[in-house]
């Protein structure tokens, strides 16, 4: 399933961030799509469980046509909130449970299918064979057309592919954060063509103040004037260079932002550019 090189990320629309409108978001959606972003990620306790509902009451009336876009969706974790009856915050992935969520998260998107299924973080207690199980019958249904993993080290993904192949993992990845490339998890993905999307792609950036930051910083403007980039289209540019061929989820509702975003792929990296980076982020030259 072809997803696009950027994925716009939907945790922060509803009720957990900007708490857009459902014009807003009809606008949003269009925005995203004529900067080629096409692939929105979801995740069914987004919002406390409210913000798929709210996004797909915005697709029922934006006139996109469903073929036209991906969606992606994650379920697993119980999370809570007044919308459920849990005590304690915790992972589900019995049989039922995850058809159920599928199901869930169709009403609420206002769709007939995912284009990918997403386990949200491994849980000590998922049992492989059953995992695959709901898998299957939730493809033979035509209700999700790609399966995958978040949050999953290499054994774990090891574990469930035994049973069930994955397509993709989503994972925490950016300049601040890449233990993916020195773990193992990225080279597993790599052997066996599981493909990698990175969540929080701009890392803490422009969270943090501290040295790890200002080393960063320092070498961003230098890069900014070289290659007449903004800051966060060098921290995304960064990501796709690496060849596991990563496609960030960016969480930004800002317009202009998603506009750099879309453009992030047409700037040609230097390679010791690319190690300038990484050598302002670690703090110290590469082995």
């Amino acid at each position: 399933m072809p997803y696009s090189k950027i994925i716009a990320g939907t945790m922060t629309w509803g009720s957990w961030g900007k708490q857009l409108t459902k014009n807003t978001m009809v606008e949003l959606m269009h925005h995203c799509i004529e900067q080629q972003i096409t692939t929105f990620d979801h995740a069914d306790i987004y919002g406390a469980y409210t913000t798929e509902a709210d996004f797909g009451q915005a697709f029922k009336d934006s006139g996109i046509r469903r073929e036209h876009i991906q969606l992606i969706s994650k379920c697993g974790i119980q999370y809570l909130s007044n919308n459920r009856k849990n005590t304690v915050k915790h992972y589900d992935y019995s049989k039922d449970y995850i058809i159920w969520s599928v199901d869930t998260s169709l009403q609420n998107l206002k769709t007939d299918y995912l284009d990918l299924l997403l386990l949200h973080r491994p849980s000590p207690l998922m049992d492989p064979e059953e995992i695959a199980e709901a898998v299957s019958i939730l493809k033979s249904s035509g209700k999700i057309r790609d399966f995958g993993v978040s949050n999953f080290t290499s054994s774990q993904m090891e574990l469930v592919s035994k049973h069930h192949k994955i397509d993709v993992n989503q994972i925490e990845f950016s300049l601040t954060s890449h233990q993916g490339m020195h773990d193992g998890t990225l080279d597993y993905m790599m052997v066996n063509n599981i493909k990698p999307m990175a969540w929080s792609p701009l890392g803490s950036v422009f969270k943090n103040n501290d040295e790890q930051v200002d080393r960063i910083q320092q070498e961003l403007n230098r890069l900014c004037e070289k290659y007449g980039a903004t800051k966060d289209q060098l921290l995304l540019n960064w990501i796709l260079r690496h060849p596991s061929n990563i496609s960030p989820v960016i969480g930004t509702t800002n317009k202009e932002r998603i506009a750099n975003a879309g453009k992030a792929g047409n700037i040609d990296l230097e390679l010791e550019d690319w190690f300038k980076l990484l050598v302002a982020s670690q703090g110290h030259k590469v082995p």
